[in-house]
């Protein structure tokens, strides 16, 4: 009988690539493969870090995980076939003080730097979890001055982000970018 627990994740890491081909499958295929996750069958689930799991590297992550085995991914993804335009993909966490659950945020568009995005999908994961907390805020501030209202509250306690960005290939080719959270049960 399969318990709840089986399928709470025990530890997880972040990853990201990008990858550019004549047909958009490949170009997503070779991204997955920049990545180092292009053996496994990916489920993505939605956006609740479970607190009680561990952050490893890629490095630690991948030797845990077999080709072909069922794994759970936030992921983010982005794909063009225009030369120059720039896309992006990012994931971003907001882990709590003393509660069962963080946030994961992904973000997939065009024309935003990798900064700008880093900052965004972290953004939106503190700020999900600050509406959960209770934590007031004010949401017409820039991120940079709500983190240091969100750190001042003392109820999150880390943020972090995995964005890949890239420009479109100059001869038209795909060019996809991915970034995910890896869970491992």
């Amino acid at each position: 009988m399969i318990n709840g627990d089986d399928f709470v994740p025990k530890e997880c890491f972040f990853t990201k690539g990008v990858g550019r081909h004549l047909q958009k499958l490949m170009s997503f295929e070779l991204a997955l493969r920049d990545a180092g996750i292009e053996t496994l069958n990916l489920v993505r689930v939605s956006s609740i870090y479970p607190t009680t799991c561990k952050i490893i590297t890629q490095k630690e992550g991948l030797p845990k995980i077999k080709p072909g085995q069922v794994t759970f991914v936030v992921l983010a993804e982005a794909a063009t076939d225009e030369p120059n335009r720039l896309i992006c993909s990012g994931i971003g966490l907001a882990i709590p003080k003393n509660h069962a659950h963080g946030y994961i945020a992904e973000n997939h568009g065009y024309g935003m730097t990798e900064k700008k995005t880093e900052d965004l999908v972290e953004d939106l994961a503190a700020t999900m979890l600050a509406t959960t907390l209770g934590i007031p805020f004010d949401a017409d501030k820039a991120w940079n001055e709500r983190e240091q209202q969100y750190q001042m509250s003392g109820e999150i306690v880390k943020t972090r982000a995995v964005v890949q960005t890239a420009e479109g290939d100059k001869m038209g080719l795909w060019t996809s970018v991915i970034a995910a959270v890896v869970f491992i049960l």
